[in-house]
């Protein structure tokens, strides 16, 4: 139960940005700001999602 509890509020947060972001926009806007700015944005999103991961699947050395 402990671990649902800690999983549940990523999840929703996960979930409330697949729900209001969308990719279109999201790519029009990296195009038009310029390639640095999407290879930043990339970079940036992809160290979320391994952070998230880590986080949901105990990746911490601390034991609870």
């Amino acid at each position: 139960m402990k671990t649902l509890l800690r999983i549940l509020p990523v999840a929703f947060l996960a979930l409330f940005f697949t729900l209001t972001m969308t990719s279109c926009a999201a790519i029009g806007d990296i195009f038009k700001a310029g390639a640095y700015t999407g290879i930043i944005g990339v970079i940036v999103v992809i160290v979320l999602v391994i952070w998230l991961v880590s986080k949901m699947f105990g990746g911490g050395s601390r034991n609870s």
